[in-house]
């Protein structure tokens, strides 16, 4: 009978080391086994649970390639094995064991460990293992379990452990219902909570999950004698068919979409970037609405694209400089420099009126509702117009300089003057409530909430006040020039000036939260959401903030020569600069595609308020195009204003 090599080189090194056989120890139960420990190895590290399948490498050691009389023997082996009674299995196992080696130890820990293992969620009640899933705070490593079996995929799926990863992330509750063309566009966009329930709370980590690379197109290569229609009617046939993804209805599928977004908006985003016209001029307002991209320009014109950022049509009525607009539903209101206040159909893009009665450029313009509009001007009034019967309701008097800003909440406007007072007036009475007197120069921006009104003003500061008695509430100092932007939202208050900084303010304590260095130059553009500050700089840069830390998200956007508006919503942004002399227009896209949002991706979960802004000030292109009454208004202030 021949040995195996494997045998001979064994008992070869049990005589070299003791000289005589080692005596065989055998156990009576597993219980009291005598294996010795030193002859075990170290258990190795425990695989994730469930054990994963073996794969092709580590498969059951068959004997295959055996020799014929190696087969036989473990035939009988096999046979005399499967005859025994438990206790018989058990003592010859351990004889085997204790003639293995640690290699062949280390192989058969190896082999049985995830054999030993089971699926605790196989044996779990379901409600425990819904708890289980609950302690899980990381959606990758949800996303992740849902892959392992479709148990897992059952009990995953479930909306228990994703309604609480919604509040965790501040993805607060589902997606409301879409409102209808008469609410009010200032909450189009606004599903999310109140910042000052998330900002009174503990940080919460982000998703840094990588985008799939940054896909960015390239300037279009029009030239300058192609007129505007005809670049529409050449993109026209690249236009891709829109359609609006199926609401989110699960915090599954809410959390999915928005982690996805929140992703994007931090490390991708597709560009779309265009000459929106080959004639020279500035951008003075830009609105981003649910149907609607509308950019008026000091050149006189208005042109109205579709939200990917496909020309529909100019509107063309203005004399002169387009210096203010404001769009509700299908309805845009529009004025500047030649005085008149035009009401226009979008949707046609016909003119509906054209409102007449200030005497200087029309400055600033807000609704109320959908049928009365609030316009404020350089000669020192403002006006309420019923814009269904095409008529002048009242005239604001009071101001003792241009009109410069103005907000409205509910029956109340509050306008901010170049004579350093701002007024509370009331719409449907149409006299002044009120007056907040303590600036010490211009007021150039104010924010209004209905319970708070903010005014930045050329003196550097931002005052806080009381609607309700006009009382200051608070001076908050730090910036070292003109505040020309503002924007409040419940607790939060966010700045920008000409010195270029961004600076996020407490409502509740008056104290700044951070103190953003954000560029070389004035802020031209400022927006938040709950979530991220988007401000735009005459440096010619786009950057993105956290507002919950203070840090530096990205750069959206190469560089420009100056960048005159940006604005956003949850999914989209739209960014109006100027490059090599060109007016150019870069839609951005945050939305997740549509094959990544039907499944979500474990490894790499990718592609993760219609709010107006003014411009802070006259680019030098429409100083000419000023009518000679309106000279005496042209002063310092306007000099050292925020983009002059």
């Amino acid at each position: 009978m021949f040995s195996s090599p494997t045998t001979h080189t064994r008992k070869q090194g049990r005589m070299s080391r003791s000289g005589a056989p080692r005596p065989i120890i055998t156990p009576t139960s597993p219980l009291t086994s005598t294996i010795p420990h030193n002859l075990l190895p170290s258990a190795p590290a425990s695989p994730p649970t469930p054990a994963p399948s073996p794969t092709p490498t580590q498969r059951v050691p068959d004997w295959s390639t055996a020799a014929e009389h190696e087969d036989s023997q473990i035939k009988n082996t096999r046979a005399q094995f499967s005859e025994m009674n438990r206790a018989e299995r058990l003592r010859l196992l351990g004889e085997l064991l204790n003639l293995c080696d640690s290699h062949e130890l280390s192989f058969v820990a190896e082999f049985v460990s995830p054999r030993l293992k089971k699926d605790p969620f196989m044996v779990l009640p379901t409600e425990l293992c819904l708890r289980i899933l609950e302690c899980v705070d990381d959606p990758t490593t949800l996303a992740r379990a849902s892959q392992v079996s479709k148990k897992w995929r059952e009990l995953v799926n479930d909306d228990t452990a994703w309604r609480l990863l919604c509040q965790k992330y501040s993805y607060r509750g589902l997606p409301k219902e879409e409102k209808s063309e008469e609410d009010e566009p200032g909450d189009e966009w606004d599903s999310e909570s109140k910042p000052s329930q998330w900002f009174q709370s503990a940080r919460m980590a982000r998703p840094e999950d990588a985008l799939l690379s940054q896909q960015v197109d390239g300037l279009s290569s029009n030239n300058g004698s192609e007129t505007l229609r005809t670049q529409s009617l050449d993109r026209s046939a690249k236009r891709k068919s829109s359609h609006r993804r199926p609401k989110a209805t699960t915090y599954r599928s809410h959390f999915k979409q928005r982690y996805m977004v929140e992703t994007a908006w931090r490390s991708g985003g597709i560009c779309d970037a265009r000459q929106i016209t080959p004639d020279q001029g500035v951008v003075t307002s830009l609105h981003l609405t649910k149907k609607y991209i509308v950019v008026a320009l000091d050149n006189a014109k208005i042109h109205v694209f579709d939200v990917n950022g496909y020309h529909q049509k100019t509107l063309q009525g203005h004399v002169m400089g387009v210096w203010a607009m404001v769009p509700w539903g299908d309805l845009l209101v529009s004025g500047g420099c030649d005085r008149d206040v035009r009401v226009w159909n979008l949707a046609t893009g016909y003119p509906q009126f054209t409102l007449r009665g200030h005497t200087s450029t029309v400055r600033c313009l807000k609704m109320s509702d959908a049928s009365t509009a609030i316009s404020g001007s350089r000669d020192t009034t403002l006006r309420i117009w019923d814009l269904k019967k095409g008529l002048c309701k009242h005239v604001l008097i009071g101001h003792q300089a241009s009109v410069r800003c103005l907000e409205i909440h509910g029956d109340i406007v509050v306008s901010g003057s170049y004579d350093t007072t701002a007024k509370i007036w009331s719409i449907s009475e149409g006299k002044c409530l009120r007056t907040l007197t303590g600036h010490f120069s211009q007021i150039y921006a104010i924010a209004f909430d209905g319970k708070k009104i903010a005014t930045g003003s050329l003196d550097t500061s931002v005052r806080i006040w009381d609607p309700t008695d006009g009382k200051c509430l608070a001076v908050l100092q730090g910036h070292t020039s003109l505040v020309g932007q503002l924007q409040m939202r419940e607790d939060i208050l966010v700045t920008g000036g000409s010195d270029g900084s961004v600076r996020v303010w407490s409502l509740s304590d008056y104290q700044a939260i951070h103190r953003l260095a954000a560029h070389d130059n004035s802020v031209t553009s400022l927006q938040f959401d709950n979530t991220r500050i988007v401000s735009g700089g005459s440096d010619g840069r786009v950057k993105v903030w956290d507002l919950k830390k203070g840090t530096l998200v990205r750069e959206l956007s190469s560089p420009a020569e100056a960048v005159w508006r940006v604005v956003f919503e949850e999914e989209k942004a739209v960014i109006m600069a100027s490059r090599s002399g060109r007016t150019i227009m870069e839609v951005w896209s945050f939305s997740p595609p549509d094959d990544e949002f039907d499944e979500f991706r474990s490894s790499s979960p990718a592609s993760m308020p219609d709010h107006q802004i003014d411009f802070g000030d006259r680019p030098h292109s429409a100083t000419a195009a000023i009518a000679p009454q309106d000279a005496e208004d042209i002063t310092m202030a306007d000099a050292t204003d925020s983009c002059a």
